[in-house]
């Protein structure tokens, strides 16, 4: 199945990798010269698949991650965020297929989490979905941000959770398997809201997958003890 891109999300991504063509090259992971992505940095971003399980309406659902969100992950996610350089996207892309794979759902939709007007007019581009292209992942796009949501940075587990509340719905996912996507998970309540309104709207969530995992809670968090991530 094949995803259609906006065309202003095409000329954003454009342009950001055009940008990041005109400006030095140094290492996003380690600030090496000539590179990208050195040798040594592309190594830490081997696939190292975890999995936490995320409170949600109906059922606790798996969510598994390809890496840990610290050091090399998290200044190359960073970079390809905030920064605008897109092309890293393929050096994380190995990733997310990887948790993708995990969770052995072939029959499985694909469905990035939906980003803000406000991050899509900063970057202009969606990094779920630029994420996911890279990855050679089709996807679907059956969520939708109904209300505006507040910058979960420096927010508490509740404070997050009344954030996102009731802020997606979800359209034509009647009886379909899906997987939720995104680039990172945190305290899970972003990806908990957006199985709620896929499953209100008829779908079977068999799990999510992100490229990384805050290191907090990845090993030490027990089932329906997660309660959802950066700011979008």
């Amino acid at each position: 199945m094949t995803s259609h891109l906006p065309v202003p999300a095409l000329v954003g991504e454009a342009l950001a990798g055009a940008l990041a063509l005109l400006l030095p090259v140094v290492c996003a992971g380690c600030g090496a010269p000539d590179a990208d992505v050195c040798e040594q940095c592309r190594l830490a971003l081997a696939p190292r698949v975890d999995t936490r399980w995320v409170d949600a309406v109906g059922g606790a659902v798996p969510v598994c991650s390809g890496l840990r969100f610290e050091g090399v992950t998290a200044r190359i996610v960073r970079a390809v965020k905030e920064e605008g350089r897109t092309p890293l996207a393929r050096a994380l892309a190995p990733a997310l297929r990887a948790a993708v794979a995990v969770l052995e759902q072939p029959d499985a939709v694909l469905v990035p989490l939906p980003t803000s007007r406000a991050s899509f007019r900063r970057r202009g581009y969606r990094v779920p979905d630029l994420l996911a292209r890279r990855a050679g992942l089709p996807v679907r796009h059956l969520l939708r941000a109904v209300r505006r949501t507040a910058d979960q940075r420096g927010l508490g587990r509740d404070q997050r959770r009344a954030n996102v509340a009731k802020s997606m719905i979800s359209r034509d996912a009647a009886s379909l398997r899906v997987i939720v996507i995104d680039d990172v998970v945190t305290t899970g309540v972003t990806l908990a809201e957006a199985v709620r309104a896929l499953r209100e709207a008829g779908a079977d969530v068999v799990g999510g997958a992100t490229v990384a995992a805050t290191p907090r809670r990845m090993n030490g968090g027990t089932r329906g003890s997660v309660a959802s991530e950066t700011h979008r």
